[in-house]
């Protein structure tokens, strides 16, 4: 643990139900009943989000927390990869893949008991063309679905998960599909597919617990994607997901590597990073960085202190 009890904590002011200066405050108190001295900024767009982690690096904070989604978690962490600070979960979105996955308890809570116990251990994290993630990146059916739900949330003014219905169905019509040149550290690939998956480690991608992560300090992309299928393919895909036998069908690919080079006829396309879609030049370069980020989690419970 840092000798000096100080915490940055970052807030998503639109993550859950809202936060403001109450919540900012309320925040402030939880933390100093840990014996630990919050400075809470609250940040209003991606933007801030960035702009305060960066203030925190140059203040120097031993510790950073982000409250918020997956896509802020990335936005905070992005800034702290390659330093001694130690990051902070503080799960407050819909999905919170990433706190999930390191065990983080989603209670608000018992997530910050979780870093005032001070236990941290050293995760990987990812990057394509210089952007980083945490858990993972998508080109194809998901990128292209996301960009068709802001412009319904834009335009015509739907919630979030109505228009990513309405998107999810728009994409699936036009089911379009992808050429690429997939380069890895081992072979390449001529690839005809309406999807890839690219993970920050390996993903769990049969049964129930489709979409977990069982590790973050693996040092590898996991690469997943489906060659020439059509939507009743696909479907069928997921069938065989749920059911255990993924492995088995001949139209979907996993695949490992630390690196991967992503070639297309385009000049651009969309890239998804932790549910964050941005239009990058190719090639692609996708990268591990292994045991780049300090986080906290909780500790494990072999190495429980019994009183």
């Amino acid at each position: 643990m840092p000798s000096t009890r100080k915490i940055a904590v970052i807030l998503n002011a639109s993550a859950g139900s809202g936060c403001d200066e109450n919540s900012a405050r309320s925040f402030a108190e939880k933390f100093a009943a840990h014996g630990i001295e919050a400075k809470v900024t609250l940040a209003r767009n991606g933007g801030e989000l960035v702009g305060a982690a960066q203030q925190a690096v140059k203040d120097g904070m031993p510790m950073v927390a982000a409250g918020g989604g997956d896509g802020t978690q990335n936005a905070v962490a992005s800034e702290l990869v390659g330093t001694d600070m130690i990051f902070g979960v503080l799960p407050m979105g819909t999905l919170n893949h990433f706190a999930k996955d390191l065990g983080i308890p989603l209670a608000m809570d018992d997530a910050i008991a979780t870093i005032a116990a001070g236990h941290s251990t050293q995760i990987d994290t990812a990057e394509v063309n210089g952007r980083r993630f945490l858990n993972n990146s998508s080109l194809g059916l998901y990128p292209d679905t996301v960009h068709l739900r802001e412009i319904q949330q834009s335009r015509l003014g739907r919630s979030k998960w109505p228009a990513f219905f309405w998107a999810a169905l728009t994409s699936l019509k036009r089911y379009p599909f992808l050429d690429l040149q997939l380069t890895t550290d081992k072979r390449s690939y001529r690839q005809r597919t309406p999807f890839i998956f690219i993970g920050n480690n390996d993903y769990i991608m049969e049964g129930f617990n489709i979409g977990a992560r069982s590790s973050l300090q693996d040092g590898r992309l996991s690469l997943y994607f489906a060659h020439r299928t059509g939507r009743l393919g696909l479907l069928v895909l997921a069938v065989r997901a749920v059911f255990g036998r993924l492995k088995q069908a001949k139209d979907f690919e996993m695949l490992h590597a630390t690196t991967l080079t992503v070639a297309s006829r385009h000049r651009h396309l969309r890239v998804s990073t932790d549910g964050e879609v941005n239009v990058m030049s190719t090639p692609l370069v996708y990268r591990i960085v292994p045991r780049s980020l300090n986080v906290f989690v909780p500790r494990p419970a072999s190495t429980e202190v019994k009183e």
